[in-house]
């Protein structure tokens, strides 16, 4: 099956608390990636992205994560500085090797019990369980609690979770995404325009189509929302070209979930060069808005329930 792990080089490790429903992903990008990064919510949490803006000195990071808990989630980079750390890898400062870890949180406070967080423990186990192989999707991880569709309240939305897919172009360029689907908003086939997942109506628990809420709610819910992702290729590109990418892929966010980046969502998305490949930059994007669009409808179909909230997998 096409996943994130198909680019060469990168790994995928989650560590999940169902009691609290909250958790954690890193992707670890071996001796070290290109990155960019595209924010397009007005509610980020993150950490070490300023370090990505093309005119930083910095030119590789050895990790990304991504971690349910709200700014509290933060902490759990501390564990995967810890791993890299043990294992030599991060920028050789001359004193020793500081790993360079950007990371971005998702709010699932709401689901479960909001006193567990992800923590640098969580982050180091997650690091541990990181392999080039099948990478787990719906429910875990920095999906654990992510819901979507949540205009009416946490209770009445749809279960989200983690999705990835990969799409190859010729000549074996491959690009691949991962994402942690959190939105306020619907979550849609981008093929048919229907409703996936999303807000439910209390009474018949049938979808109730966010975009007509919004414009009929005097007071939607305001938090509790973020759509965070990883686009990766072995395509050899610079800082301002990674940048480039992960702007371009935010529109497979725009396609499959709607409305997003609103002033609740802090959706966030990094783009990781790990390869010496030479590809137009447009197809790349093409490509990325494929992989992200195709792991934010299986980031759902693949969720389970969890605290009363139901999953489309239990309903499949």
């Amino acid at each position: 099956m096409p996943q994130i792990t198909d680019v060469e080089g990168l790994t995928v490790g989650h560590a999940s608390d169902p009691v609290g429903a909250t958790g954690c992903t890193v992707v670890l990008c071996g001796q070290g990636a290109v990155a960019g990064l595209d924010i397009r919510g007005a509610a980020p949490g993150t950490r070490e992205t300023d370090l990505l803006h093309p005119a930083r000195m910095m030119d590789r990071v050895h990790a990304v994560l991504l971690a349910g808990g709200s700014a509290f989630g933060l902490a759990a980079a501390d564990g995967v500085m810890r791993y890299l750390e043990e294992r030599g890898i991060g920028f050789d400062t001359g004193a020793g090797h500081v790993p360079i870890v950007p990371a971005a949180v998702l709010f699932d406070l709401p689901l479960g019990d909001a006193r567990i967080r992800p923590t640098a423990e969580m982050g180091y186990r997650a690091c541990e369980a990181a392999s080039g192989g099948t990478v787990e999707e719906g429910s875990v991880g920095a999906g654990t609690g992510a819901t979507v569709g949540k205009i009416l309240g946490p209770m009445s939305a749809t279960k989200g979770g983690v999705g990835t897919w990969s799409v190859t172009l010729l000549g074996g360029v491959v690009v691949g995404a991962l994402v942690a689907v959190n939105a306020f908003g619907d979550v849609r086939d981008d093929q048919t325009g229907r409703i996936l997942a999303g807000a439910r109506d209390p009474a018949t628990g049938d979808f109730v189509n966010t975009v007509q809420a919004v414009l009929k709610l005097e007071e939607p819910v305001r938090f509790g929302h973020t759509t965070l992702g990883v686009v990766a290729t072995n395509a050899r590109l610079s800082k301002a070209e990674a940048t480039v990418l992960a702007s371009l892929a935010h529109d497979g966010l725009a396609r499959t979930i709607w409305p997003v980046h609103t002033q609740y969502d802090g959706d966030t998305i990094f783009a990781l060069s790990m390869g010496d490949a030479k590809v137009d930059l447009l197809q790349l994007g093409v490509a990325a808005v494929e992989a992200v669009a195709t792991a934010v409808k299986r980031s759902v179909q693949l969720a389970k329930g969890l605290h009363g909230v139901p999953g489309l997998a239990d309903v499949r």
